[in-house]
């Protein structure tokens, strides 16, 4: 199924990211376009790592200060390991001191979704991938205030990176604007 991730105006339940919250102009994300869909569980289960699964499919979380994006600084595209739709730019990452890659904001409006996880004694906001539904992690509301106060902290294990120098020949040239 062919998908627009940017002009889709299908609003997920719950949805945390609303219309203009992600600061990008409608003209720099306008006509980004690309196949997202969920594979069966038997296609995600060859396709993934073991922790991969654990965190995408069955809400786990890897250990912090030993994942392969909480100290990673090149430019690019952080795109779901599951659906390879895209989730968060290297502009909007920072480093939140507690071990996981943490983001500002999601790359554009509705490419995350959220909802109330009562897990571990506590309550918390849960961030879920749109289409494949893949557990990321988790938002708070410690990120940086200049950058509008969020924290999306993520699992290393749920994204996979693409460099800039890589995005056009993955077909993701278009969100190029969006990570330089």
């Amino acid at each position: 199924m062919k998908r627009s991730i940017l002009n889709d105006n299908d609003k997920n339940e719950g949805a945390i990211v609303k219309e203009n919250d992600t600061g990008h102009s409608d003209d720099q994300v306008a006509k980004s376009t690309g196949t997202y869909t969920k594979p069966d569980q038997g296609e995600i289960k060859k396709k993934l790592t073991d922790i991969q699964y654990q965190v995408t499919q069955l809400d786990g979380t890897e250990k912090p200060f030993a994942n392969e994006y909480w100290n990673h600084h090149a430019d690019g595209l952080y795109v779901d390991v599951v659906t390879g739709e895209p989730l968060f730019s290297s502009r909007d990452k920072y480093d939140s001191g507690t071990g996981w890659p943490s983001f500002s904001k999601p790359i554009v409006l509705d490419a995350v979704t959220t909802k109330t996880d009562r897990s571990l004694s506590m309550q918390r906001v849960e961030v879920r991938s749109r289409y494949g539904e893949s557990h990321l992690g988790h938002l708070f509301n410690d990120g940086p205030s200049d950058q509008g106060g969020r924290r999306y902290c993520m699992n290393s294990a749920a994204l996979r990176f693409i460099p800039l120098a890589k995005m056009e020949e993955e077909g993701y040239g278009e969100l190029i604007p969006l990570v330089k």
